[in-house]
C-alpha cells in the first residue's frame, strides 16, 4: 500500500523490505548513475532491480535533493511560485467559483490549488511555462462542454487556456454546477 506521508524517506522501509537490501546499498546504486537524467535513473531502477514507479521516484528524487513530494503548503505559497499574470487568472477563477459555491474549500492537493467538497475534487488549476490548465475532474463534464470549448486545447483530463484568459464566468459556473451534480 502506498505511503500517505509526503516525505520521500517514508518509502525507505518498504524499499528495503521489497528489494532485500538496506538503503546504504540503494544509495550506492544511485551514485553509479548520478550523472544520468531523471528518466534514465528511473529506468535503471525499474529495469535492473524491479522497482515500482513510486519507489524508484522516491529514491531518485531523494538523491537529487527533494526530500518531500509537497512543494506548497497553501494556495498562497503556490501563487508565489508562478508568473503574476497566471496567478491573477487562477485567483480570478477561484474567486468566481467560491462566490457561487462558498461551501467549497480551496486546498493544495497534487501540488496545485483545488476546490473540493469534504471528500471530492470539483475544480483545479495549474500553471505551466506557457499556459494554464483547468480540470473539472470529470470526463463527462469535459465531454459535455466540448462544444463550448472550441478554440481551447481539450485533453483527456484538462483544458488548456491562455495565461491571460478573460474569465468566462458562465462557463466556469456551469462546469462546477455539472461536476457538483455528478457528485450527488
Amino acid at each position: 500500500m502506498p505511503t500517505r506521508d509526503p516525505k520521500r524517506e517514508a518509502h525507505f522501509p518498504a524499499i528495503e523490505k521489497r528489494y532485500g537490501e538496506p538503503m546504504k546499498h540503494w544509495f550506492a546504486v544511485m551514485k553509479s548513475v548520478a550523472g544520468k537524467r531523471y528518466p534514465e535513473q528511473i529506468a535503471h531502477l525499474r529495469e535492473n532491480y524491479g522497482f515500482s514507479q513510486a519507489h524508484a521516484n522516491a529514491l531518485v528524487m531523494f538523491t537529487r535533493g527533494s526530500t518531500t513530494a509537497h512543494r506548497h503548503a497553501t494556495p498562497t505559497d503556490y501563487f508565489k511560485t508562478i508568473e503574476p499574470q497566471q496567478a491573477r487568472t487562477i485567483k480570478g477563477m477561484f474567486k468566481v467559483l467560491r462566490a457561487a459555491y462558498p461551501e467549497l474549500k480551496l486546498v493544495i492537493s497534487w501540488n496545485q490549488p483545488i476546490l473540493r467538497t469534504e471528500k471530492d475534487y470539483v475544480f483545479g488549476a495549474s500553471a505551466t511555462a506557457k499556459y494554464l490548465l483547468i480540470n473539472p475532474f470529470s470526463h463527462a463534464v469535459i465531454n459535455s462542454f466540448a462544444p463550448k470549448l472550441k478554440g481551447f486545447r481539450v485533453l483527456k483530463y484538462t483544458i488548456t487556456i491562455p495565461n491571460d484568459w478573460e474569465i468566462d464566468e458562465k462557463l466556469l459556473l456551469a462546469m462546477a454546477k455539472a461536476r457538483l451534480a455528478e457528485l450527488k
